[in-house]
């Protein structure tokens, strides 16, 4: 808008100097007429009542008599002069020093220019030393329209008056333009606020709208037409989503609950399939009189309790995996928790390298401690007893404002097909177990806005990295 301001203001201002300066040269132009028509209503005067002949010869004499030629040039205010048909000088208004620094003649073909003309009138323009002038030239003619000479009239183009209009035309343009720049430069401002506001809060709240949030739709008290049908069209896309999100979090509900049913169904099937073998070859082998019944009872309720064992224990890792304890976030040292948790372990080829000897954190020491243990059991599960110096190294440190844990071991690490399920509730590569621990401590992580990420090269090892924010009280939702 103000470059389309700047250019039809430089437009306006070109069109107007060439104006100003086209209406003084013809008014140049039309004065010289003027003037060139009076002066040779004055000079046929003199001629129809001298007593001399009219012949090219007489006119010096016509025009000395009396002075006449300087009386002309007094009253009209022009310097006049008399040209012969050859261009020779005949007599001038100047006076006789300066005539001589002037030529004495006149280039023919100006003679045949003003003989070819139809008004037989020429008017030549010249610029001599950066000032204008034009100059006249026309037949005088006795009474038989026969010519007698050729008039010359110079006239200096004095365009101080339309120079001095211009300059003030100018300068009030400029002041007007300035103005108007000024104004269009405020009203841009405030009309960009009042739109962008507008739409800014549209951006902001584009910004903030997730599926798995209660997200707000927009009021706007006043408004174009166009925000207004943007803002419905928001309004509108909240009510979809919304009804999305809802029906996304309950076919997620169904689904979670259709694989815990199918992985529950399949860990307790486990350990019925053998005490179902138990009872059925206790049956057929039962007989009261063998005399080390009492020893087989003894083994068959051994065999049962230990399955109803394993099915108690199944029952009690899917319970915590469904409900995770309330949390009771403190402020604790990350690196003496961190040592708290590996006490438990009696490997010596477990180290702790802490950056520091305090980090603080805000968090439920219990859930840290269970993110460690979790992750330092399986470290030690993958170093095999074939691995050749095994080690498995925890560190700690923190770097801009997050604390990074990372469990480092030299073990079997994980294939390549396996990499993409090792969060997975249901996965594992144990002979033993549910394979719930990893998905466990990647739900705790989460709920502290962390993140969780692995590196493995199978045969070599695997390296997972904890990365926690400080500030993870304030950010949990």
């Amino acid at each position: 808008m103000i470059f389309l301001t700047v250019i039809s203001s430089i437009l306006i201002a070109s069109v107007s100097i060439y104006q100003f300066r086209k209406e003084a040269k013809d008014y140049h132009q039309e004065r010289l007429l003027r003037k060139e028509t009076a002066i040779k209503e004055h000079i046929n005067y003199i001629l129809n009542t001298t007593t001399y002949p009219l012949t090219t010869e007489n006119i010096p004499l016509i025009f000395s008599e009396r002075d006449k030629i300087h009386e002309l040039s007094d009253i009209h205010g022009l310097e006049i002069n008399f040209y012969d048909l050859e261009g020779n000088l005949l007599k001038s208004s100047k006076s006789s020093f300066a005539v001589d620094k002037d030529p004495k003649s006149i280039d023919v073909y100006l003679i045949k220019l003003v003989q070819s003309s139809l008004d037989k009138r020429y008017v030549e323009f010249r610029e001599v030393n950066g000032v204008k002038n034009l100059s006249s030239y026309s037949e005088i003619k006795d009474a038989q329209f026969k010519p007698l000479a050729v008039l010359n009239i110079p006239y200096i183009e004095d365009d101080g008056y339309y120079e001095k209009e211009l300059q003030k035309f100018m300068i009030r343009f400029g002041q007007v333009y300035g103005f108007m720049l000024l104004l269009s430069i405020m009203l841009a401002y405030f009309l960009s606020r009042y739109i962008t506001k507008s739409l800014k809060r549209i951006a902001d709240k584009l910004t903030e709208t997730q599926l798995n949030r209660n997200n707000r739709k927009i009021e706007l008290e006043t408004s174009s037409s166009e925000i207004e049908l943007l803002v419905q069209s928001y309004n509108n896309m909240v009510a979809q989503l919304e009804d999305s999100a809802v029906k996304l979090a309950q076919s997620e509900r169904e689904q979670a609950w259709r694989e815990m049913a199918k992985q529950v169904a399949h860990e307790v099937k486990n350990p019925l399939t053998p005490m179902r073998l138990t009872i059925q070859s206790f049956e057929r082998k039962f007989d009261p009189e063998d005399p080390n019944i009492h020893q087989k009872i003894k083994d068959y309720t051994k065999t049962l309790l230990q399955q109803i064992d394993i099915m108690s224990s199944v029952a009690n890792a899917f319970s915590n995996f469904a409900s995770m304890p309330a949390q009771q976030n403190e402020r604790i040292n990350v690196v003496e928790i961190i040592q708290l948790g590996l006490e438990i372990f009696n490997e010596n080829y477990i180290r702790f390298e802490p950056s520091e000897k305090e980090i603080y954190l805000n968090m439920d020491r219990t859930q840290l401690i269970r993110i460690i243990t979790n992750l330092v059991k399986n470290a030690t599960q993958a170093v095999t007893d074939f691995t050749e110096n095994p080690a498995v190294i925890v560190s700690v440190y923190h770097e801009n404002e997050k604390v990074i844990i990372s469990v480092n071991d030299n073990g079997i690490g994980i294939s390549e097909e396996n990499k993409t399920q090792v969060f997975e509730p249901k996965f594992t590569t144990k002979s033993s177990g549910m394979g719930l621990g990893l998905g466990i401590i990647k739900k705790i992580i989460e709920n502290y806005n962390g993140t969780i990420t692995f590196e493995s090269e199978q045969n070599k090892g695997t390296t997972f990295i904890v990365t926690l924010p400080i500030n993870t009280n304030d950010q949990i939702e």
